[in-house]
């Protein structure tokens, strides 16, 4: 275990408290209503298939940083989709289909959005119209028209997909299901970040539901980690800390909780972390995190072949875990936190702490994962 001792490799760019923290479970349930919680709940768990996700203790990483237990959601057995997402977008589909017919559904994503929304109007015998940006790769592409939809690809980033998006589904009377939210587009938003809640109540059903005290949470536009907060506020007495973690080049949370105000973030250089990689913090999450989170950190793309190449030849764990680039950043931000003093004793993580990690994504892009696990390799 030698490389977690490598200061340099597991490194926090940024730290930030946030100086507006104050935990108000009754706001953060107005953001996202109980209501939508309960309805995801019930209906997620009752599709064929449906299984919980594994929650798997990283018990070799914790004997070097010597913590009370980690433990790491292993999305990668999320239905066939080996994603989050799969819960969040699937379910939004599934409730606009029960309430308006004959509709074609669309969005715009960096992948695992695309699929879930793909797979839900799959699954209801639905149209489907995805827009990607140039930088999502072929194999992303090809695994949401195996899911019968159209994809079509946008010249530019992330957002300009999302423009084409929005302008085409207006001129064509779609339905949009997006992930992120603006002015008068909120509720399908927040049915998808509802959808999520279900990873909390799959947690909390399998340990004591009092004893975590940390959250890392990998943190885009914001949605994933909103409703983690949500699923906290909920469905557990006890509140842990929350800390997000974001790519140093993609870092819109940890800009407006430091601004205290959504603020734009220009990404200039891409991070690996593909679906990460978002400049503008949805305005429903912004609601719930400006308030509940702790602390804010980045990290760099360096430690992520690495961290996904120890996961596979069981370094951290005794199981082999299947980690895509998006499931990694919470175990390098861990990492970080522990070999810097001043971050650990901030975040106050000791010997009695039991910390939730999220591995947001499996295996969603092969030629990306055999990359980074090749990478990754050589390197330990």
């Amino acid at each position: 275990m030698k490389s977690i001792l490598q200061k340099d490799l597991w490194s926090i760019t940024s730290f930030l408290e946030n100086k507006e923290y104050n935990f108000n479970k009754e706001n953060i349930l107005t953001q996202l209503p109980e209501k939508f919680i309960d309805e995801a709940i019930s209906a997620i768990s009752s599709w064929d298939n449906y299984s919980p996700t594994p929650l798997i203790k990283l018990n070799k990483l914790n004997d070097e940083l010597k913590f009370q237990n980690i433990y790491y959601k292993d999305e990668d057995k999320r239905f066939e989709l080996k994603s989050f997402k799969a819960l969040g977008g699937a379910f939004a589909v599934y409730k606009i289909a029960s309430e308006k017919k004959n509709i074609t559904v669309s969005t715009a994503t960096a992948g695992n959005h695309g699929r879930s929304v793909a797979w839900g109007a799959q699954r209801l015998g639905l149209n489907c119209k995805i827009f990607i940006s140039e930088f999502v790769s072929e194999s992303r592409a090809e695994a949401m028209r195996n899911l019968d939809a159209e994809v079509i690809r946008v010249k530019g980033n992330y957002d300009n997909s999302l423009k084409e998006c929005i302008k085409q589904s207006n001129a064509n009377n779609w339905e949009i299901v997006q992930d992120v939210s603006w002015e008068g587009y909120k509720e399908v938003p927040k049915l998808i970040m509802a959808g999520y809640t279900i990873m909390v109540k799959e947690i909390l059903d399998e340990i004591n539901s009092n004893s975590i005290t940390h959250v890392f949470l990998q943190a885009g536009v914001g949605g994933m980690a909103a409703a983690m907060i949500a699923g906290f506020a909920k469905l557990s007495k006890n509140i842990p800390k929350f800390i997000t973690v974001e790519p140093e080049n993609a870092d819109c949370v940890f800009q407006s909780i430091k601004n205290n105000k959504p603020t734009t973030v220009d990404i200039k250089k891409e991070t690996m972390m593909g679906g990460m990689s978002c400049g503008d913090v949805s305005s429903i999450a912004w609601e719930i995190l400006k308030n509940s989170t702790s602390y804010c950190l980045t990290v760099p793309d360096d430690a992520i072949s690495t961290t996904v190449a120890m996961l596979a030849e069981k370094h951290l764990s005794d199981e082999k875990i299947i980690a895509g680039e998006c499931a990694v950043p919470g175990i390098i931000a861990l990492i970080g936190s522990f070999n810097n003093k001043e971050y650990l004793d901030k975040l106050e993580l000791n010997e009695q702490s039991n910390v939730l990690l999220f591995g947001c994504e499996g295996l969603t892009d092969n030629a990306m994962y055999q990359k980074l696990l090749s990478d990754g390799l050589q390197k330990i």
